[in-house]
Parts: C-alpha cells; structure tokens; sequence
C-alpha cells in the first residue's frame, strides 16, 4: 500500500507540484491550500505524513499538533521559506513534538528521499 501525504500550501503551484511529484514517486498524494482543509480531511484521508507550509491561515506547526491528536504516528515535515518561522518552531520543539523543517525550495530529490526514508521508518515501526 503506497503511503499517504497530506499537503498543505498555500501557494497552489507549489502544492499541487509536490503532490504531481509525490504521486509519481510512489506516493499517494493530496493537496489543500489552507491548513484548515487539512484538519478537516484528514479524519477520512488518514494520512501517514503531513507536509505543510508554516506560515498560513493556521500556522502549520499548530495544524501539525490537532493532526497527531487525531493521527499519533503522522510524520511531519514543515516548510518555510521566511526566516520568521524560528518563533513558531521553537513552540513545536517546546511541546515535544517531532517535526522536521525544511527551507523552501527544496529539491523534489531531497524530498523524494526524506519522504521515502519516512516510509522505511513507518513501516519497520508496524
């Protein structure tokens, strides 16, 4: 069973860039454009990660906590590109969540690797 990615983006060209990638990579992929699109398909999507973008209607970091309520396994990945997003992540790591950062734009290789390498995990974990 391929594994599923939620994105989140506000930039639609972007996300449903990644999401084109994703699902060519092996992935099944969704995109949304506001995390609060997120919050309400993820009950029925279950995806096992989230890639979102930080700075947005809901930041991406506070998305990424109601998710692992729902969904306690859900690997994270947060995108930025603003250097501003260093307050919000530190908020992430104060309440121990594990969430991984990644500068915008990243290399849909880099991301390919760092998503499969997630699947590996999730996988070896179950």
């Amino acid at each position: 069973m391929k594994p599923k990615v939620l994105i989140a983006d506000d930039e639609k060209l972007i996300a449903d860039t990644l999401a084109l990638i994703l699902n060519q990579g092996g992935f099944d992929a969704r995109a949304v454009y506001t995390c609060q699109k997120a919050l309400d398909i993820a009950p029925s999507f279950r995806p096992d990660i989230l890639i979102s973008d930080v700075l947005m209607d809901i930041n991406g970091v506070d998305a990424a906590i109601q998710l692992r309520a729902l969904l306690p396994d859900l690997r994270v990945f947060l995108l930025s590109g603003q250097t501003a997003t260093a307050e919000i992540i530190s908020k992430s790591k104060a309440q121990n969540m594990q969430f991984e950062v990644m500068v915008k734009p990243v290399h849909p290789q880099e991301l390919l690797r760092k998503l499969h390498d997630a699947a590996i995990a999730m996988r070896s974990v179950a």
